[in-house]
């Protein structure tokens, strides 16, 4: 069983509890005004591990399944040819550091706001699909499962749609978790070796 599969199934079997246990729910999710004033640190990972519903979740799981498998492979491949070992622990790192990377910005924004709250693995998600697009630029990605889009064509306009999004906090979305996520996935690569950029550049330009 690869670890993509298993965060999938710790993921949504968490999430299922707590939407059945609305206590369950309240102590997981991500509330900057209880991490900044009342040091419950633990939300800042929590939170990555809940979503509002069935549908919010089942998206969320059916990117990172395809996408992680992907970051999976690529991960494996980058320890066959030495630039690191432990491909699984590394993975892992990069899924939970986003899930609490993506919150910083929120954490500060939102730190006086008792009522602000987010859940959802959609930081750590974008993470993962921007580790993939980072080693495979132009893979055809499926706007809404129909519409092939390149992926780097897919990540500017992500970024851009995002940060605008953000700006005009016109919905209850958390798109600052999601630039973030995307954003740190995209330079998790050159974490592990700044030479990988190497790889980028020759896949961005031999389409």
């Amino acid at each position: 069983m690869n670890v993509t599969i298993v965060i999938i199934i710790v993921t949504a079997s968490i999430s299922v509890l707590a939407f059945q246990n609305n206590n369950l729910f309240s102590r997981l999710q991500f509330n900057p005004y209880q991490v900044f004033h009342r040091k419950e640190y633990y939300r800042l990972l929590t939170h990555g591990f809940i979503h509002v519903g069935w549908w919010h979740l089942i998206v969320n799981m059916f990117v990172l399944f395809f996408f992680g498998r992907s970051a999976e492979a690529y991960l494996g491949a980058l320890a066959q040819a030495g630039y690191l070992q432990h491909p699984v622990l590394i993975y892992v790192v990069l899924y939970i550091t986003s899930i609490v990377f993506a919150t910083s910005i929120t954490l500060f924004r939102y730190k006086d706001n008792y009522l602000y709250n987010s859940v959802g693995a959609s930081g750590a998600v974008s993470a993962v699909m921007f580790f993939s697009i980072f080693f495979d630029p132009w893979q055809k990605l499926y706007l809404y499962a129909a519409i092939p889009i390149p992926g780097i064509i897919f990540a500017v306009a992500y970024v851009i749609y995002t940060q605008y999004m953000s700006k005009k906090q016109s919905d209850n979305i958390n798109h600052d978790a999601h630039l973030l996520g995307a954003v740190y996935g995209f330079l998790f690569p050159l974490f592990i070796d700044l030479s990988l950029i190497s790889i980028f550049i020759n896949r961005l330009i031999n389409f």
